[in-house]
């Protein structure tokens, strides 16, 4: 099985939360974890160093460059989340014109306490606590998809 995740302009800096979580449920030599974005804003950058400093903060390196979604991504995995739906619409768009079938849906269908919106905000816009929020709420999400995983991989 393969896990690809994507998101809106921080891309990449949520793919390690899901790696460490997969990581410490012994999981990560059976699914595979990727990240892209829908949009090319920070195209090739490194993490924004608030998504470092959050991560570092819970014993996470970030590493790598943010890259955009390719038509081959819908074919070479099983799932695509998207972190809002304004990404999960983008993505249903990009989806139609390659010849994948990846399973698309927002990431925080797993979360156990959405507040009734299941769009990840944008910690760009978050002010001061904004990085720490979206790492609470992704984390969180995280516990849960992995715990889902433990479920559907044992079976």
């Amino acid at each position: 099985m393969t896990i690809m995740p994507l998101y809106r302009f921080d891309c990449m800096q949520k793919v390690p939360f899901l790696a460490h979580r997969l990581e410490q449920e012994g999981l990560s030599d059976r699914v595979r974890v990727d990240s892209a974005g829908t949009g090319a804003w920070h195209q090739g950058e490194p993490p924004d160093p608030r998504s470092t400093d959050v991560a570092m903060r819970h014993g996470i390196t970030l590493r790598g460059r943010a890259r955009l979604v390719r038509a081959e991504d819908f074919q070479e995995f099983d799932h695509i989340f998207a972190m809002d739906r304004a990404n999960l619409r983008d993505l249903g768009y990009l989806e139609s014109e390659s010849d994948g079938d990846a399973t698309l849906s927002l990431f925080r269908t797993f979360d156990p306490d959405p507040d009734g919106d299941l769009d990840v905000p944008d910690p760009y816009y978050g002010g001061p606590d904004g990085f720490d929020l979206m790492f609470e709420m992704v984390d969180r999400t995280c516990a849960a998809f992995v715990e889902h995983l433990v479920s559907e991989l044992s079976t």
